[in-house]
This record gives C-alpha cells, sequence and structure tokens, in this order.
C-alpha cells in the first residue's frame, strides 16, 4: 500500500547553512504550501487494476522530491540513492520515512512512472504561483528552440545493419530456451560485425559497396530464419512466448525499414529524406536535426517560451524538423490560452520571422512583435520604436544563458531515458526542477 505523504518524518531534518541547502530549503517549503500535487503523482504511481494492499511503497511525496532532486543534482540513481543515505540535507529535501534508503532500482521505478502530463500540471501551478508572487506576469516572452539529444550512438548503415543482426540472434537464442521449435539456423554475428567494422574503415566506394551487399545477404538471411521461427511457434497462452511475439512484431518492421533504406542509400545511390530515415533500432522515434545548417543532432527539437524571470513558460517537444516560421504562431496561441490574454511585447529569433507571423501576432493583440534578424521587415512595422526594438532584441538574447543553464546544469543536452513517452517526461522533469529552483532564488531575493 503507498502512503501519498510521509506520516511521520524525522523531526531532525535539517537544511544546511550551503548556498543549495538553503535553495533546497526554499523548494521545499512551496512544495509543502502545495501538498496536493502529490496527489498528481500517486495516480501515476497506482497501477491500474492493482489492489491496494501488502507491502508499502515509497510515499507519492517522497517520489516527486526525489525526483526533482534528481534532475536538479543531475545524480544517477545509483548516486542518488547515496546522496540520500549520506546527506542530510538531502534527506530532508526527499522527506523520507524515518530509516528508510531506497535503493536505485526502486528509485528507478518509481520515478521514471511519473508521466509528462503530471510533470506539466506542476509547471502550470508554479507558474500561477511565480504570477501570484509577481515574479513572473507573462506579459513580455521570447520563443526559441533547441534540441535534446536521443540516447544513441552515431547513426550509420553498417552500425544499424550490425544492430539489427544482434537483435535477432538474440531473439533467436530466446527461441531455443522456450525448447517448443526445432529450427536449425547459424550465428552471423561475427560475421556482421567484421564487415561492419570494415565498412569503417574501408575507402572506396567499389569496395565498400561490395561489403554493404555481404552485410545486406547476412542481415536478409537471418531475417530469414526470424521469419521461420514465427510460423512455427504455435500461439500459446505461455507468458514467455507472448513477450517473444511482442518483441518480434516491434523489431521486425524497424529492421526491414534498415534494410531497404540501406539499399536505397548504398546500392541504388538514392538521397533518402530525412523524414523517412531510421537512425536508432532502439530509440526509433529520434529526428535528425540540422541546426544552422552544419550541425546535426539525433533526438527531437524542442520550442521553448521564457519570460522576463527567466522562467520556463512553455514548451512543445516537436515531431520531425518544422521550421520556426511555421511555430512561432501555435507557441503564441499556447499562450494566449493558458494566460487568457496575449503578451503586450513578444521577440523571436530570425528562425521565426515572416510578414504573415508579424500580422497574425498583430492581430491577435501583441503590441511589440520583434524579430532578432529583420528579414526585410522593417523595424516600425514590428514595434512603436527603434529604441524597443533594441530592447526586445538584447532581451531575447538573455534565453540562450536560461537555455545554456537547463543544459549544462539540468540535463537538457541528453535524454537518458528510452522510448518517446519517457523522453518527454525527462525533459518536463529537467523543466520543473529548473523553474522551480529558479523561482526559490527570486523568491530569497
Amino acid at each position: 500500500m503507498r502512503q501519498e505523504r510521509t506520516v511521520q518524518a524525522s523531526v531532525f531534518d535539517l537544511f544546511a547553512g550551503h548556498e543549495i541547502g538553503r535553495e533546497l530549503k526554499g523548494m521545499s517549503d512551496w512544495l509543502d504550501e502545495r501538498r496536493h500535487l502529490t496527489g498528481l503523482v500517486a495516480a501515476d504511481l497506482r497501477r491500474h487494476g492493482v489492489k491496494e494492499t501488502g507491502r508499502e511503497g515509497l510515499p507519492a511525496e517522497a517520489v516527486l522530491r526525489c525526483a526533482l532532486l534528481k534532475q536538479h543534482r543531475q545524480l544517477s540513481y545509483q548516486e542518488l540513492a547515496f546522496h540520500l543515505e549520506d546527506s542530510a540535507s538531502f534527506r530532508a529535501f526527499a522527506r523520507l520515512p524515518w530509516g528508510w534508503s531506497p535503493k536505485k532500482s526502486v528509485l528507478h521505478k518509481t520515478i521514471s512512472a511519473i508521466r509528462a502530463s503530471t510533470w506539466e500540471d506542476i509547471n502550470e501551478v508554479l507558474l500561477s504561483s511565480a504570477r501570484h508572487e509577481k515574479l513572473e506576469s507573462g506579459r513580455v516572452i521570447r520563443v526559441d528552440s533547441t534540441v535534446t539529444a536521443a540516447l544513441i550512438h552515431e547513426p550509420s548503415d553498417s552500425s544499424l545493419l550490425w544492430d539489427a543482426v544482434r537483435v535477432m540472434v538474440r531473439l533467436l537464442r530466446q527461441v531455443d530456451k522456450l525448447g517448443s521449435v526445432a529450427l536449425s539456423w547459424h550465428d552471423h554475428c561475427r560475421a556482421a560485425k567484421k564487415r561492419a567494422r570494415a565498412i569503417q574503415y574501408t575507402r572506396g566506394r567499389p569496395k565498400r559497396v561490395q561489403l554493404y551487399r555481404e552485410l545486406l545477404g547476412i542481415t536478409r538471411t537471418t531475417l530469414g530464419y526470424l521469419r521461420q521461427a514465427a510460423e512455427r511457434l504455435t500461439p500459446a497462452a505461455d507468458l514467455d512466448v507472448i513477450v517473444w511475439q511482442e518483441q518480434l512484431r516491434h523489431y521486425r518492421p524497424l529492421i526491414e525499414q534498415i534494410i531497404a533504406q540501406t539499399e536505397r542509400r548504398v546500392l541504388a545511390g538514392e538521397a533518402v529524406p530525412a523524414a523517412e530515415k531510421l537512425v536508432s533500432l532502439f530509440e526509433p522515434h529520434a529526428d535528425i536535426i540540422v541546426k544552422g545548417g552544419r550541425d546535426v543532432h539525433y533526438g527531437h527539437k524542442i520550442n521553448l517560451t521564457t519570460g522576463r524571470s527567466g522562467m520556463v513558460l512553455d514548451l512543445i517537444v516537436e515531431a520531425g524538423n518544422p521550421a520556426g516560421s511555421e511555430r512561432l504562431l501555435p507557441m503564441l496561441q499556447r499562450h494566449i490560452d493558458r494566460y487568457g490574454e496575449p503578451p503586450r511585447q513578444a521577440t523571436a529569433d530570425g528562425g521565426y520571422a515572416s510578414r504573415a507571423n508579424l500580422i497574425q501576432a498583430k492581430a491577435w493583440g501583441v503590441k511589440d512583435m520583434a524579430f532578432h534578424k529583420k528579414c526585410g521587415i522593417k523595424i516600425e512595422d514590428m514595434v512603436k520604436s527603434r529604441w524597443v526594438y533594441r530592447k526586445l532584441r538584447n532581451f531575447r538574447a538573455g534565453i540562450e544563458a536560461g537555455v545554456s543553464c537547463l543544459k549544462r546544469a539540468f540535463g537538457l543536452d541528453r535524454c537518458t531515458w528510452r522510448g518517446l513517452d519517457h523522453f518527454k517526461t525527462y525533459v518536463w522533469s529537467s523543466v520543473v526542477a529548473y523553474n522551480l529552483a529558479l523561482f526559490a532564488r527570486l523568491k530569497s531575493n
């Protein structure tokens, strides 16, 4: 049975007088004043159809606080488990029951269960508190984009084919352990790895194409073994068989896509569009993002809005690599829906600039809409004076520092969780931890 709050916390919980301790104390005080947030986390922790009986689990309050602590200090689960046992300030913030020291497996299972929508709701409550404390009004905003990398290696056709062979051999070994199918197959992992490495260090297109043909042949042969196993494996109520079939349904179309895109690009010499490429067998949701016309990233593009306080007011994890000019109006519309009124002033990078965006923003009630690069638009059409334009342009530059802090100190540079849902959860948890820490600092000043 899981409680929402720690019923009997230690009376000796004290925060250190260090700057970090004072910051954690301010964050803890805000959470204490909004205990209803633990109900949102508790709803995520309760699995559908599971009875509320049995051994006590980590309270929802402690799970939320541990999740914030993990992102705030950028700790692994193992490091978090150690610090919760070693640091008095960390234990005071986490609000753990007396004598509890959760292991890394418990922390991983509970923290990862919190959904992205829950973090977004918590951020809404935090922004409401910032408005009430007159720390952030949402009347002046800036919009920018960044990229959060997925947990994948640098992709190449040869490495993807090698990954496909490894996964298929693993599935075939699982079939052998089931013992219900007499299947004759050969492990070609060594041959696939040898050719993948040779492709990496071979110069000259003719030699590389020949190696690719051999690697593709190995991949198709192993896929044939897998198809035979799927045909001979009779459907059964055995849980192991059901799990194996589910894995096959997941990986098989991805492997076929890897084979197809390699044949198109390497053998046919076709330029495969980025939207049609698969860059990871294990993180198929990852997109190819080109920033600045030269830097290539593999993850997801993120559009975010911040205010004068520096707090992140809104965030969207985009699908694909949409142009900034296509995303400005949706970001403004979301801000209007959340705050009930348009911002008085807004600013964005030159990538968001277009005359259509400017006209629509003005129609919605934005008094001054400044783009960092004018892109053929007169300053007088964007804002009421050059002085205002210069102020908004300088204000927009400040978002770069906030994005840099999010990436370096709160882990937004690279998501370490797997799956698209967990990717969004990771991003939102980083943003909430950043906003809460910033709120505590602003309130203490």
